[in-house]
């Protein structure tokens, strides 16, 4: 999506001067990018009338940079089109807050209910997990397996209905001082009345404070069918969108809130239990037009970054003693951070797909990781001493070839003279500072 969209601005960009003509041209193939993408046909139909209707007025036309300023009103769009802001948890006055994830089998909920309880642990609540699926094979100690990962208690009760073990888990966490309370409830394959029915009975039981619908991003428009009727039994208070980091084409992110009325608060971009995100509107557009997503890195590199070795490494760098160990550690921090392809679609201006030369591959990054491994400690604390018996032997012992040793080598030495130049670059600054008179 994001690439036919930042093809049918280019149009626009190139030109000095806009037209009705040129502004509904573009149009047709934002049109069409959204019906690829699987957005809903309505949703689309009033998402272009409303772009078109404000792109053409006298105000964009006749500015200098008509371009950019349909861009702008594309980007506006899409924000409000997703709620306009981030939709927060509502907390219970008393705690705990009691949290209901419903969904279909295969939705991801199991795991997203974990993923969910971790990420509140390190925002400094202390949840509870819930075994409500008594019907699926191994659903109990699946999520005692992922609970366990995130260090989460889960509370099940053998033999109980799931309404029982509902109420008995809120009682447990009064005593307990759970202050969040995750009901993983039972899917299936299909909407159908007795899951329905069963769902309901937990929610006028426990009064959930919140009904968080899973859906897989993936499945596309049966994604906002889902959620629409799901919405019309139970009344949903917001949508966590899985695997919006797989072979998706985002339709879904685009639909929920404009079919259901209800926002999307989390998206899960990956398989690792901490690869859940609270769901920000103005973020998600910005990705989608190719204009990145830099609030969402930084807060991913501080998440990641540990501050003592990042005080180490700047003082490395200013004493130009920069070693493959070091480099070594740097590669770490990054694959905390995700997924590489992840990182470049943050970063403004940056396709990962149509990078060109530059290769975004995360198994490069083992390689790497293994190319460094199979050195001594002398050789990563001075790569000059390598020569061509020990680039052999490093190869062998990572299972890489000797081209790749060598791409390495010249990878880390443009790396050092780089950060040769920022440092002298930064020194050359403070001493043109002390010269001003101010």
């Amino acid at each position: 999506m994001t690439e036919k969209l930042q093809s049918a601005f280019k149009k626009l960009t190139g030109k000095g001067k806009l037209s009705e003509s040129d502004v509904k041209e573009a149009m047709r193939d934002v049109r069409m990018a959204l019906l690829e993408a699987d957005v809903n046909y309505a949703v689309v139909k009033e998402f272009v009338n409303k772009v078109t209707e404000k792109a053409i007025g006298q105000g964009v036309l006749e500015s200098l940079t008509p371009g950019q300023q349909v861009i702008k009103i594309v980007n506006e769009q899409l924000i409000e089109l997703m709620g306009s802001s981030q939709s927060k948890i509502k907390w219970a006055s008393a705690p705990p807050t009691v949290i209901m994830m419903v969904g279909l089998q295969g939705s991801g909920k199991t795991t997203t209910s974990a993923k969910l309880a971790g990420y509140l642990a390190k925002q400094g609540k202390n949840p509870l997990l819930v075994a409500c699926d008594i019907y699926r094979p191994a659903a109990v100690k699946q999520l005692q397996i992922v609970g366990q990962k995130v260090n989460i208690p889960v509370f099940s009760l053998e033999g109980a209905n799931p309404v029982a073990i509902s109420q008995q888990a809120l009682e447990y966490a009064k005593k307990h001082s759970n202050d969040v309370v995750i009901l993983d409830t039972a899917g299936r394959l299909h909407i159908d009345d007795e899951m329905m029915q069963e769902l309901e009975d937990i929610k006028s039981s426990v009064h959930p404070d919140e009904i968080l619908l899973v859906v897989d991003a993936m499945t596309g428009q049966d994604a906002v069918n889902v959620a629409k009727n799901f919405n019309e039994r139970l009344a949903i208070d917001g949508v966590v969108l899985t695997k919006l980091d797989g072979d998706t084409r985002g339709g879904a992110a685009l639909s929920v809130k404009a079919v259901t009325g209800k926002p999307i608060k989390f998206v899960g971009m990956g398989e690792k239990l901490d690869d859940l995100e609270p769901f920000h509107p103005d973020r998600i557009a910005s990705r989608i037009l190719g204009m990145g997503d830099v609030l969402t890195l930084i807060e991913k590199a501080q998440a990641a970054v540990d501050e003592k070795k990042a005080m180490e490494l700047e003082n490395k760098l200013r004493n130009q003693q920069f070693t493959l160990e070091d480099f070594l550690d740097q590669l770490h921090e990054i694959k905390k951070m995700g997924p590489l392809s992840q990182i470049m679609d943050m970063l403004p201006g940056i396709n990962a797909k149509k990078m060109g030369k530059i290769q975004v591959d995360d198994k490069e990054l083992g390689r790497i990781e293994a190319i460094i491994n199979s050195m001594t400690k002398q050789e990563r604390r001075e790569p000059a001493i390598i020569n061509g018996s020990r680039r052999r032997r490093i190869a062998k012992g990572s299972g890489t070839t000797i081209q790749e040793v060598n791409r390495l080598l010249k990878q880390f030495e443009e790396t050092k003279r780089l950060m040769r130049q920022f440092t002298s670059m930064e020194k050359s600054g403070r001493r043109g500072m002390l010269k001003l008179p101010f």
